[in-house]
């Protein structure tokens, strides 16, 4: 993409902005006169990341491999502009629709490496622009008991008031990670951790589409400490597809999650941990029956109704707003293909995001995180065999030289200031990043990759 390309769609984009904004102050004027809570609320984001991979030495026996990383040097980005609509229509009711569209071109088309350098192209890229519905919900919230607290107003959330106890359904098309690994700290590659290993717990092959939304219904409880939530979602009809399995009583996702207050009390607040369990129902294979199958093209290769489980251990410590320590802990039971997700079977991370405050920027962050992936047993023996997978896989008999992969990524965000027009307040960022990738397809033969990374984030 050329300069004067990328300023054709910041400009379009920051365009379309601006006029969901108009929307959104001649909503808020009507409700602000009239005394009562907003009825109609808009949001709106744009991002571009744009990356940049030097060259590396490899391995002859992979120069035509089936996933391969390309040891060439190369450059990809990203683009996505998303809307939110949302609608409160009785009390604790809230209906939202996400119009989304997005174009990039990733590196090595996103082969080669469970680290996946750019998490806003998910598991698909398309130079042209493709538009689609990305989120369609519906929000019902009860309230218990408890004092009334304020819910603040975000992208997806209309806000309001509501009990410190209470219960939230969900309905519809969504994101598993809009409500699930509440980690603050790396959780949204549009302005924290831009590789999938920091995305959530790698090992959690959490149900989604090639574009990482799905549809099924969501219920939680909250109260000031702790917090318990059930999902029951769709898988894709076939491993990491674009159409979902509408058979929620035969193929699906479940996941249980409980996260809590630990004693040990921070300036900022209270420690946090978290715990999730998932299951998966799909047709799958086993890597033991597969071992069969490693010159057949890989969603060809005979699949049969399977059950995956695995779970994720999440620890936060927050010293800032926005700013703290994490770790993540997952694992899950390493004999079936990866459905929905990357292929990491075993993921422990840590890393935190710190403020500028010590050089005067207090409203800039700077994060940094290590991720170690790992693959089970059997699922080397595959790879070993010239096994091939959705990502990782070289379909090379007998040339893997295993070794953890290893990601290490840090990023500086410079938070711009915000800028004040007619229609209310856009948001800027502008952020510069590193990643380096160590056994880059948990091959030793392989690598090190770099990457490097600017991101310009505008939202309302």
């Amino acid at each position: 993409m050329t300069l004067k390309t990328l300023q054709k769609c910041l400009a379009a984009n920051l365009c379309t902005l601006l006029a969901i904004a108009s929307l959104n102050a001649i909503a808020q004027t009507k409700s602000a006169e009239s005394g009562e809570e907003p009825r109609v609320v808009f949001h709106a984001q744009t991002t571009w990341i744009g990356q940049s991979k030097p060259g590396f030495n490899t391995p002859t026996p992979y120069s035509d491999s089936a996933n391969m990383l390309s040891p060439l040097s190369e450059q990809g980005f990203s683009m996505t502009v998303t809307a939110d609509i949302g609608i409160r229509l009785w009390k604790g009711a809230q209906f939202h629709i996400n119009p989304e569209s997005a174009r990039g071109r990733s590196l090595s088309k996103s082969l080669g490496t469970a680290s996946v350098p750019n998490g806003e192209l998910q598991r698909g890229s398309n130079m042209a622009w493709a538009s689609y519905r990305a989120r369609m919900f519906f929000m019902q919230r009860w309230n218990g008991d408890g004092e009334t607290v304020d819910i603040e107003p975000d992208f997806n959330e209309i806000g309001g008031k509501a009990s410190s106890n209470r219960w939230t359904m969900v309905a519809g098309n969504f994101s598993l990670l809009d409500f699930f690994d509440a980690n603050p700290y790396a959780k949204d590659p549009r302005s924290q951790f831009m590789n999938w290993s920091f995305l959530t717990h790698g090992a959690w092959d959490y149900a989604a589409d090639a574009r990482g939304y799905t549809q099924g219904f969501m219920l939680d409880y909250t109260t000031p400490t702790w917090a318990i939530r059930f999902a029951r979602t769709a898988v894709p009809v076939q491993p990491n597809g674009l159409q979902l399995d509408d058979a929620l009583g035969l193929h699906y996702g479940d996941q249980l999650e409980f996260e809590t207050d630990l004693p040990l009390k921070l300036q900022h607040g209270p420690m946090r941990g978290s715990i999730i369990y998932y299951r998966n129902k799909a047709p799958m294979f086993a890597y033991k029956d597969a071992m069969a199958y490693t010159s057949t093209e890989y969603l060809q290769i005979p699949r049969s109704e399977q059950t995956k489980t695995g779970y994720g251990l999440t620890l936060m410590a927050p010293f800032a707003e926005e700013a703290g320590l994490f770790f993540r802990y997952s694992k899950n039971d390493g004999n079936f293909e990866q459905y929905n997700f990357v292929e990491i079977d075993q993921q422990w991370s840590v890393g935190g995001v710190f403020t500028g405050k010590g050089w005067g920027r207090s409203q800039d962050r700077v994060g940094v995180a290590l991720a170690v992936n790992d693959l089970s047993p059997a699922h080397q023996d595959y790879f070993n065999a010239g096994g091939k997978g959705f990502f990782v896989g070289d379909g090379v008999a007998n040339t893997l030289k295993y070794g953890s992969e290893r990601a290490l990524e840090t990023w500086y965000r410079w938070n711009l200031n915000d800028v004040n027009t007619r229609v209310g307040k856009l948001q800027n960022a502008f952020s510069v990043g590193w990643q380096h990738i160590m056994n880059p397809g948990y091959n030793q033969d392989r690598g090190p990759m770099n990457v490097y990374s600017v991101r310009w984030h505008s939202e309302f």
